[in-house]
């Protein structure tokens, strides 16, 4: 009956607005973790949470590049896949018929992918909130992407660019184990890395209260980590700009706090 009740309310919670669909998601993990999704592994004899299918929108291109297989020279024509977050009003009202009729398998896949459908919405709000324009930079709206391989914010990743012919501007918003792994190794080093020579190339600082490590290499240009939480990051990279100043300005230009409150840190 619990199980029903919650289901209930998530559907009414994802008719509201985007501001209660990015609140919405944390209640939805928890709600899952002790209602439906604990009653189901129950039946299923399981304890841990399966990573499913990847969840991919406003993506460029299939990873992995296109299939040049085949005979005849492969493929030469044929408009691709179409990029299709699922469906978070479907996906519940499929779990709790699924969840009724004992089919527990079908009923965990849906909760999951309503999840999914529910991080990847807020993937796009993060998106919308970022500027049009970064030191001079448009962004390229066809290179905007939030992909995820699974649900629980595993291997989310938000990133905009902002091209031009001599001079290159990315923000990444991430949840990567590896990358915060390495931030952390830094950022509980203290001090500085040097090359051979004695030039600096990374060190700590603060952008906007945050403790981050930034990094200049003469090949790629400069990198700013930000760890905004326990889990997550956002990394700038700048291609070009003439000193660290300018590189700290225009990460400055990004609402690190906004981003931060979208994704349910603390």
């Amino acid at each position: 009956m619990k199980s029903k009740l919650w289901i209930a309310l998530a559907l009414a919670a994802w008719g509201g607005t985007s501001i209660q669909a990015q609140s919405f998601l944390n209640k939805l993990k928890q709600k899952a973790e002790k209602g439906l999704e604990q009653s189901v592994d129950k039946k299923l004899g399981i304890n841990q949470p399966q990573q499913n299918k990847q969840g991919q929108t406003n993506t460029g291109s299939v990873p992995g590049g296109n299939n040049q297989g085949g005979s005849q020279g492969g493929n030469q024509g044929g408009a691709g896949l179409i990029s299709t977050p699922p469906d978070v009003k479907q996906n519940l009202s499929d779990a709790e018929s699924a969840f009724g009729k004992s089919s527990y398998g079908d009923a965990r896949y849906s909760v999951q992918q309503a999840m999914l459908g529910v991080e990847l919405e807020i993937g796009n709000q993060i998106l919308k909130s970022l500027p049009t324009s970064i030191s001079g930079l448009t962004y390229d709206q066809k290179q905007d992407q939030v992909t995820s391989t699974g649900w629980g914010w595993a291997g989310l990743t938000i990133q905009r660019k902002y091209p031009s012919d001599n001079k290159n501007f990315d923000v990444t918003v991430a949840n990567n184990a590896a990358w915060m792994s390495a931030v952390n190794v830094y950022l509980s080093s203290g001090g500085y890395a040097q090359q051979s020579g004695g030039q600096q190339n990374w060190k700590q600082t603060k952008i906007k209260g945050y403790r981050a490590i930034i990094e200049f290499d003469q090949s790629s240009g400069y990198k700013l980590s930000v760890p905004i939480g326990q889990s997550s990051l956002v990394v700038f990279e700048g291609r070009n700009f003439a000193t660290e100043p300018d590189m700290m300005s225009a990460c400055n230009a990004v609402d690190l706090d906004g981003i931060k409150k979208m994704l349910g840190e603390k």
